[in-house]
């Protein structure tokens, strides 16, 4: 009840219902950007192979047809959506912190926050180019996804002409939409980017429902007990999601510094440093997810249709032991890759030692630097061992149904769509309940507050 007088009070407040609105309008213009077809493919041929591809169950082909909202199996001008501009922002973090010059904009505040944002997306422009190109490419010669479709012909007038008019298109869409991005993120609510990620993957769980409908019903492949046990895993799998998502570790912080303030004179102040136990959120599952399947794809490309390399192609791109041996190696390293670039111990001890602040018990300086270095590593493992779980669920729930279930439906149950969806919707609904809260309306819990994957 909490929750749903919760919604209701957002839209008493007349800001946070316009905001409310110009967000949904906006995604609704991303998801029509999702429908329009490239120019000069052949339609036909396109809904031919994309069957015969979705009934292999490829999850490699799954996990694109996911994060693009369905913009592959059409082959909209809409494919490449928001991922050049998150991929150049991750390039972007990561040289931030081995470049000195990017590295000292990121630390001059407003102005270099905006020359950074700048750069990013004169990257994001290069890489939306690079990738048309290359996908132009690839419609041109279907045979290079596989042997199999040599012979089928997606682009009647194949050339120069095709190359740029899908380099326009598809960059000149993929633009429009990081601007929108930018627009949620400024007048409606919450992180664009991110809303529109989600809106991506949730808009293909009509999809999964439709699949399971099919399977449990229609078909009857499979006992609809099943179908029961796997709502009941699902709400498990989630509520883990979620506390994964949220779990901190909080670092108790005492400041020295005094301060005076309307007459009054304030001495020690005690404080907490929340660490998040997901401190990478997706990222390692977004590199190595598709890392993975494509090794898997240039395998097999390559090698003979009987020898050994086809085996190793075969294993990789399914559930075998190789694939989650591989698969969660992977995870665990990007896991610990992504902190160890970004969590600076040492620049956060010498910032709380300007500040007059310390951690109770250990000395201001190296030790502190240290301290917080071996409880982020402990952290990041019982992170990383989570996010492994979370990965693995889709893969072996798989492997564990007979027959198995369609990447669509088991998507849902783990893996980055899963984190995707409760981190954004945990992150929105708390830029919600701020308003709320601000204005003295009840927010969506009834005791305590949501809490983002920004921490406390």
């Amino acid at each position: 009840m909490s929750m749903m007088k919760g919604f209701s009070n957002a839209f008493r407040i007349p800001e946070l219902r316009k905001k409310i609105f110009v967000t949904l309008g906006l995604v609704f213009v991303c998801r029509l950007v999702a429908q329009i077809p490239t120019p000069g493919v052949n339609w036909t041929v396109l809904q031919e192979i994309v069957n015969d591809i979705r009934q292999s169950d490829s999850t490699l082909f799954g996990w694109f047809e996911t994060f693009t909202g369905g913009a592959l199996g059409q082959c909209s001008i809409g494919f490449l959506s928001i991922w050049p501009y998150i991929s150049a922002q991750i390039v972007i973090q990561l040289l931030s912190s081995i470049i000195p010059s990017l590295e000292k904009l990121k630390k001059e505040g407003e102005n270099g926050r905006q020359q950074l944002a700048q750069i990013t997306r004169y990257l994001t422009i290069v890489l939306c180019v690079v990738q048309a190109w290359g996908i132009a490419t690839v419609l041109s010669h279907p045979g290079m996804l596989s042997p199999e479709l040599s012979n089928r012909v997606l682009v009647p007038h194949p050339g120069l002409g095709f190359h740029l008019m899908t380099v326009i298109g598809m960059t000149t869409a993929s633009l429009f939409v990081m601007w929108l991005a930018d627009q949620i993120t400024t007048f409606g609510v919450g992180n664009g980017a991110s809303l529109i990620i989600m809106i991506n993957i949730t808009s293909r769980l009509p999809d999964a429902i439709r699949s399971a409908y099919e399977r449990y019903f229609v078909a009857k492949v499979a006992p609809v007990s099943g179908l029961g046990i796997l709502i009941v895993f699902f709400l498990l799998v989630v509520m883990g999601t979620v506390m994964l998502t949220q779990g901190v570790r909080k670092i108790a912080i005492h400041s020295t510094r005094r301060s005076v303030g309307g007459g009054n004179t304030f001495g020690m102040r005690q404080s907490f440093m929340p660490l998040r136990v997901n401190y990478t959120g997706v990222m390692p599952i977004i590199f190595a997810q598709p890392l993975i399947q494509i090794a898997a794809a240039v395998v097999k490309y390559f090698a003979a249709p009987t020898g050994r390399l086809h085996d190793i192609a075969m294993m990789l791109s399914e559930t075998t032991w190789l694939h989650i041996t591989i698969y969660s190696v992977l995870i665990v390293f990007f896991t610990f890759f992504w902190v160890a670039t970004q969590f600076n111990a040492i620049d956060i001890s010498d910032n709380l030692k300007k500040d007059g602040s310390y951690i109770p018990g250990i000395r201001p300086g190296r030790a502190t630097a240290e301290y917080l270095d071996d409880v982020m590593t402990k952290i990041t493992l019982i992170g990383a061992t989570g996010l492994l779980v979370i990965a693995l669920v889709p893969m072996l729930i798989m492997s564990w149904t007979k027959p198995p279930l369609a990447w669509s439906i088991a998507s849902f149950f783990g893996g980055t769509s899963l984190l995707i969806i409760v981190g954004v919707a945990l992150d929105t609904l708390r830029i919600m309940e701020s308003h709320l809260l601000v204005r003295k309306y009840d927010g969506f819990l009834s005791h305590g507050t949501l809490r983002g994957r920004g921490g406390v």
